[in-house]
């Protein structure tokens, strides 16, 4: 009686081990079958939204190094001589200002152009980044803009001094004097819109720096790089105010040398590669 009940129960265990050794692979080729169509779809919807997102890449390095050239060129071709960020001579900058309406003009409206690329370079950087840290994403985003509009109004500011210096009304209602003092004040206000400016856009620049090292878009070297120049440049930005010894040529010379390379590097990384791209993931128990 033993072995004809015996029978059954190894029929069963038979069974069971089959069932286990052929279907368990069966089950893992239709997992693998699965894995394949589900990475194929999401693939092909990923190339899509990374096509989308290297060209928000390429268009905000571009704006970048545009901003950069554009700043450069007004430097060295417009500004010269009537830029208070340029000279710490305010009499002598007040007084050249008097006698370069046209120039003045042009600073103003190149002003507006920078106002224009800066917006477009931060909305485009937190596009990029606002998925690793929303509400950081959101603050960089605001601080630049707020940095942005206090550059543009030291376009305004280089817009009144035209006026100044081309208006005869002007010459009718001061004196040469008043009119020096009045221009002096437009270039102290270009001034600390300016050193403002610097510190709020350095601040909102590590912010964006620090996603952009998270999220692995950008080589770490090259944001970590980024965090480090922004930092130095608000923190000594607002430390020479209190240590007028940090106000040196050379400490000057070298915390913007630093954050030149890191927005030059980053605008040049973004118009060229754009960002990289995700790596696919292996299938979970694939069949070896």
């Amino acid at each position: 009686m033993r072995r004809i009940w015996a029978l059954p129960e190894c029929s069963a265990h038979l069974v069971g081990v089959t069932y286990c050794r052929f279907g368990s692979k069966a089950r893992r080729v239709l997992e693998l079958k699965w894995w394949t169509f589900r990475e194929a779809f999401r693939w092909a919807v990923m190339s899509e939204g990374q096509g989308q997102e290297i060209k928000l890449a390429r268009v905000t390095g571009i704006a970048l190094l545009s901003l950069i050239g554009s700043g450069i060129a007004g430097a060295v071709f417009v500004s010269h001589g009537i830029d208070i960020n340029l000279s710490a001579d305010v009499t002598a900058t007040a007084t050249a200002m008097l006698e370069a309406e046209q120039r003045l003009k042009a600073k103003a409206y190149l002003g507006c152009v920078g106002f224009g690329l800066d917006l477009l370079v931060s909305i485009g950087l937190y596009q990029l980044v606002r998925r690793q840290s929303p509400l950081l994403a959101s603050w960089s985003l605001l601080m630049s803009a707020g940095s942005a509009l206090l550059v543009f109004l030291g376009s305004v500011f280089a817009m009144n001094a035209a006026m100044l210096a081309g208006n005869s009304a002007f010459q009718t209602l001061a004196s040469s004097d008043e009119r020096l003092l009045l221009t002096a004040i437009q270039a102290t206000s270009d001034y600390t819109s300016f050193h403002l400016s610097l510190v709020l856009s350095s601040a909102a620049k590590a912010g964006f720096f620090f996603l952009l090292l998270k999220s692995g878009k950008v080589p770490s070297l090259l944001a970590g790089w980024g965090v480090f120049a922004s930092l130095l440049v608000a923190t000594t930005m607002v430390a020479r105010d209190f240590a007028p010894a940090l106000g040196h040529n050379a400490v000057t010379a070298t915390f913007m040398l630093c954050n030149l390379i890191a927005i030059v590097g980053l605008g040049l990384f973004l118009t060229v590669r754009g960002i990289r791209l995700e790596n696919p993931t292996s299938p979970v128990g694939a069949i070896s």
